[in-house]
């Protein structure tokens, strides 16, 4: 099985491309989805988080996600400590999803920072989806109802697409200007 990575920056079209490769049959993990879900559901997960960010990390024991950004996203070491409790959980519960999606030739993961954590590492091979930064902050800014300050600081906690570029095994453009639908199947092939 060819384990592959998915990743761009905030805005740069990767849950488009892995919805794609859906649809062409690949089995696509959404690991931002399931970061979620396991920080909901699992006892360890929850205890952990409370034991960092304290009881207003969850209300009505759902995790209180605008508590949670204010508290990490302007404290690094916060947010590390953080990503130390739920990355390992993402990872183990990936593993687990790969056992049951065994018979598929390809599967792949889509995170948001799997350069920037050194998630990277664990997958056959990386694409990297691009797209110019004006074009990336106004789709958060019309996806997400948020200014283009907000925008730009969850922008500043990711690295930028010339330093991932660097890493990628494979780039697919997302400028509104070459077709997605093409580069992704080309993908396909290639793999």
């Amino acid at each position: 099985m060819l384990k592959v990575g998915l990743t761009g920056g905030i805005g740069s079209g990767k849950s488009t491309v892995a919805q794609l490769l859906e649809v062409l049959g690949v089995p696509v993990y959404y690991a931002d989805d399931r970061a979620k879900q396991i920080m909901n559901t699992q006892i360890e997960v929850v205890a952990q988080i409370k034991q960092l960010l304290g009881e207003e990390a969850y209300q009505n024991k759902v995790v209180n996600r605008t508590f949670v950004a204010q508290m990490v996203f302007n404290d690094k070491v916060l947010l590390q400590k953080l990503n130390q409790i739920v990355h390992p959980a993402v990872k183990n519960d990936f593993e687990q999803w790969c056992r049951f999606n065994s018979n598929s030739k390809i599967v792949v993961q889509e995170a948001a920072i799997l350069f920037e954590n050194g998630g990277f590492k664990k997958f056959d091979k990386m694409i990297l989806v691009t797209a110019p930064v004006e074009t990336r902050i106004n789709r958060v800014m019309l996806r997400d109802n948020v200014s283009k300050e907000k925008v730009m600081e969850r922008m500043n906690n990711q690295w930028t697409d010339e330093q991932k570029i660097e890493l990628a095994d494979k780039i697919i453009v997302n400028d509104d200007k070459q077709s997605v639908i093409e580069q992704t199947i080309e993908l396909i092939k290639e793999l």
